[in-house]
């Protein structure tokens, strides 16, 4: 007898749900709506704390070599030496027109990397290597 009872009490659930989302269909529509423009202020908060700068990037090192002679010889981070080396880059129109990935080197930036042209994920490999 318990299972028919359980049987006759979903039997009336699958109605219910059948008649809800016709009506509902155009309630929600405008639910997801509101929802979203209340999840973006959610996030604009989280953006609001700031980032803490990693130790290691930011600690003073001196460039040596070919590589003192583009961006100069006082330590800076490697974060801004690796932006005085993409202003040199842009501003000797170095990247190569069909392949952005790739930098020709001029004299300066051939003593640097060891050969004619290098890709712009090896750059930090060949940076690495000048400072100290």
């Amino acid at each position: 007898m318990a299972t028919k009872k359980v049987a006759k009490k979903a039997a009336p659930k699958k109605a219910a749900k059948k008649a809800a989302p016709k009506k509902a269909a155009a309630k929600k529509a405008a639910p997801k709506k509101a929802a979203a423009k209340k999840a973006a202020p959610k996030k604009a908060a989280k953006k609001k704390v700031a980032r803490k700068p990693n130790a290691a990037f930011m600690k003073p090192l001196t460039p040596q070599g070919p590589l003192a002679a583009i961006i100069g010889a006082a330590p800076m981070p490697r974060t801004e030496v690796t932006s005085k080396i993409w202003a040199y880059i842009k501003k000797n129109k170095l990247q190569d027109a069909v392949n952005k990935r790739m930098i020709n080197a001029d004299e300066k930036l051939k003593a640097l990397f060891g050969k004619a042209q290098a890709s712009m994920f090896e750059l930090t490999k060949y940076v690495s290597k000048h400072l100290k």
